[in-house]
C-alpha cells in the first residue's frame, strides 16, 4: 500500500500517522458491512486476476512451510517442515481491507499489500488445499472517510468477488469440495456470497467443506445449532469432522467496549440492527464444542509490506518475530494463548489471554478493535488442522 496521507491539522484533534491509518480501516470495514445489491449477472465482465492460484508464477500462497517453533515465552524449541497433507479440496480466499489506492474501489492490480496479506492469512493453508485468491474491487481504506478520488461502490466489491468465485467454479473446481476463507471486508463479502448464492442452492452447498469467516459479525439465532440469522442451511461448526459449517469469531484480550466494531449484531441484509433474536456467532477454534482451549499462533517471519497502512497498525499489536528472526518462512508459538467465547456486555467475541509468559497483546488502534489484526493468525495452527479434518470427512462422505 502507498503511505497514508498526512492527517489534517486544525480539526478537533491532530491524529498520528498510525491513528489516521486506522480511522481509514474502521470506515472501510464498516462500509463493507453494508448490503450489496443483487448482481445483474454471474458472467465475468473481464477475466479474473488471480493473486493466488495453482501454477501462478511467484504465488504468495505457496512460499514453503518451514517453521521455527517457540515456547510461549519465545524460547526456540525446534525447526520443522510442515507436512503437506493436501487433499483434493480447494481453499477460496477473500482478503480484508488492505488497499491504499486513492479511488473508492481498488482496481485489479496486484500490489504489495495484497501479496503480504495473502502470505499472512492464506498461505499456511496450502498444506491442506489448493489456494485460490482473486483480486477484487474492494472498497479502499481512503473511501471510508471520504478521501477517495471516486465514489465507492459496495455493490462493485461484492459482484467483483462473486464473479471471480463463479469463474473458479467454471474453470478450476471440477467438482471438488471447497473451503471459503475471509477476514474483515473479505468475511463480509463471503457472508453475502453464501447467503445469496450457496445457502439456497443445494447443488452448490453440497461442495462446501466449511467457511472460515473471521472478523465479519456472522449472525445466528441463539442455541447450540448456530443456525438462522444469515444462513438457513449452514450451521456453526461444533466438532472437527463436521462439514458444510461455519467458523466465525472476533478476538479480544480485554472487556469489549460498548462502541466496539465487532461482536454486536449488524444485519447483512440492511446494514442496520438485525431482526430481534439474532446474535453474533463465536466459535472457538481451540474448542468447537464449547469451553476453553489453547490457541496455536502461526505468523510469517517476513514483515508486512513496509509503508502500508496495515504494516503501521500491525506494529502496535505486539506479536512480532523474536530477535534474531528465525531463518524459516514461518514461526509459531503453540499453546501461547487461552481462548474462550464470551457474551459479556452483549458482545459475543473470542476472549484470549496469554499463558506461560507469552507476549501480552495490545488492541490496535484502540480497545474498540480488539485484536482484529490478529484474528487470522492467533489460531492459524488450529484452523489449518481443522481444515485437514474437515476435508478428510468431506471426502469420506463423498465415497
Amino acid at each position: 500500500m502507498a503511505p497514508v496521507a498526512k492527517a489534517r491539522r486544525g480539526g478537533p484533534c491532530h491524529l498520528t500517522r498510525a491513528s489516521t491509518a486506522w480511522w481509514l480501516v474502521a470506515a472501510a470495514v464498516l462500509g463493507a458491512a453494508q448490503p450489496a445489491q443483487a448482481a445483474p449477472s454471474r458472467a465475468p465482465a473481464r477475466p479474473t486476476v488471480w493473486l493466488c492460484r495453482p501454477g501462478l508464477p511467484q504465488d504468495p500462497c505457496t512460499p514453503g512451510l518451514s517453521t521455527t517453533v517457540y515456547s510461549p515465552s519465545l524460547r526456540p524449541l525446534a525447526r520443522i517442515e510442515a507436512r503437506v497433507r493436501r487433499l483434493p479440496v480447494d481453499c477460496f480466499y477473500a482478503y480484508p481491507t488492505v488497499s491504499d489506492q486513492p479511488t473508492g474501489n481498488a482496481d485489479l492490480q496486484v500490489g504489495p499489500e495484497e501479496r503480504s496479506v495473502a502470505l499472512y492469512q492464506a498461505a499456511f493453508y496450502s498444506q491442506d488445499c489448493r489456494v485460490f485468491a482473486p483480486v477484487y474491487r474492494q472498497v479502499t481504506l481512503r473511501a471510508g472517510v471520504g478521501r477517495s478520488s471516486t465514489p465507492p461502490s459496495r455493490r462493485l466489491a461484492f459482484t467483483s468477488l462473486e464473479s471471480a468465485f463463479f469463474d473458479y467454479l467454471r474453470h478450476y473446481n471440477h467438482g471438488r469440495g471447497f473451503v471459503l476463507i475471509g477476514h474483515s471486508q473479505g468475511a463480509f463479502v463471503l457472508r453475502q456470497l453464501i447467503r445469496k448464492d450457496l445457502d439456497p442452492v443445494p447443488s452448490l452447498r453440497r461442495h462446501l467443506v466449511s467457511a472460515i469467516l473471521l472478523g465479519g459479525n456472522v449472525l445466528v439465532r441463539p442455541g447450540p445449532a448456530g443456525l438462522g440469522g444469515d444462513f438457513r442451511h449452514v450451521p456453526a461448526c461444533r466438532f472437527d469432522s463436521q462439514v458444510g459449517c461455519v467458523v466465525a469469531f472476533s478476538s479480544f484480550d480485554q472487556p469489549v467496549p460498548a462502541d466496539s466494531l465487532f461482536g454486536r449484531p449488524v444485519s447483512s441484509a440492511t446494514g442496520g440492527p438485525p431482526p430481534p433474536g439474532q446474535v453474533v456467532l463465536c466459535t472457538n477454534p481451540a474448542s468447537l464444542s464449547g469451553g476453553s482451549g489453547l490457541l496455536d499462533p502461526v505468523l510469517p517471519t517476513a514483515p508486512f509490506a513496509r509503508g502500508t497502512t496495515i504494516a503501521a497498525g500491525s506494529a502496535l499489536v505486539g506479536l512480532r518475530p523474536p530477535n534474531p528472526a528465525p531463518p524459516t518462512v514461518w514461526w509459531s508459538v503453540p499453546g501461547a494463548y487461552l481462548a474462550r467465547c464470551s457474551a459479556a456486555g452483549g458482545a459475543r467475541v473470542l476472549q484470549v489471554s496469554p499463558v506461560d509468559g507469552a507476549p501480552r497483546l495490545a488492541p490496535s488502534p484502540d480497545a474498540r478493535w480488539g485484536l482484529h489484526l490478529l484474528d487470522a493468525n492467533l489460531a492459524l495452527g488450529n484452523l489449518v488442522r481443522l481444515v485437514a479434518h474437515q476435508a478428510a470427512a468431506y471426502l469420506h462422505q463423498r465415497r
